[in-house]
């Protein structure tokens, strides 16, 4: 088999009511890293049956697991998406072919009518955008479940956030080290199951936490 273009990274914890949807979508050229922190609901099962790359992930935490599956990926691209089905991964082969077009970082903004998202947490993302935009200059208006970027630059950045501010940390660090980031448009979908950031104003909250003490430091 050829190598894959792209490597799409999914951090997952307890998605087996998604996975095969999301697994199902992974587009020809590209891969599945399918990244365990530490499910208990047969995921791992489910992405081993569907033939994708699987390893595990001891320290919990998003960051943790995104970072495990980038040190785990080949491609020359890595794409990192949230794997609730919330995000058809095929769409990061269109932001793909806009970091060959000369970006560095695609990040996506997420289209859905209203409803689709708890208000609690659209209230968040758009204020967390605006904070983004005002710490970087990077034009964004949203920093969705979706981003991808060259494997070997991303490495090269250093991300050190093991919680919900890895998101952050890698515009941010992309921003710093002078890269060109632009937002793209997906569709979003209501996730399946329960949300473990924005399903609860706690879980919101303890999010815009994490990825306030980012741009703080």
């Amino acid at each position: 088999m050829a190598p894959p273009v792209l490597d799409i990274v999914l951090p997952c914890l307890d998605e087996a009511g998604a996975l095969p949807w999301v697994l199902e979508r992974i587009p020809p050229g590209a891969r599945a890293v399918v990244v365990d922190n530490g499910s208990t609901d047969g995921s791992v099962e489910l992405a081993r049956a569907a033939d994708a790359f699987v390893i595990g992930c001891e320290q919990r935490g998003y960051g943790a697991a995104c970072h495990a599956g980038l040190l785990a990926a080949s491609a020359e691209y890595v794409a990192v998406c949230d794997c609730d089905a919330s995000v058809d991964p095929g769409q990061a082969m269109v932001m793909l072919d806009v970091l060959r077009a000369g970006a560095d970082l695609a990040v996506a903004r997420r289209r859905s009518p209203r409803g689709t998202m708890p208000v609690h947490a659209r209230v968040a993302n758009l204020e967390l955008a605006r904070r983004v935009r005002r710490r970087t200059g990077a034009p964004l208006r949203d920093i969705g479940p979706l981003r991808v970027a060259r494997r070997l630059s991303l490495l090269d950045l250093g991300l050190a956030d093991r919680r919900s501010g890895y998101p952050v940390e890698t515009v941010v660090r992309a921003a710093d080290a002078g890269w060109t980031i632009v937002n793209v448009d997906v569709a979003y979908l209501p996730r399946t199951g329960r949300s473990k950031v924005t399903g609860t104003l706690r879980g919101t909250v303890q999010a815009v936490r994490d990825m306030s003490a980012v741009l703080a430091r």
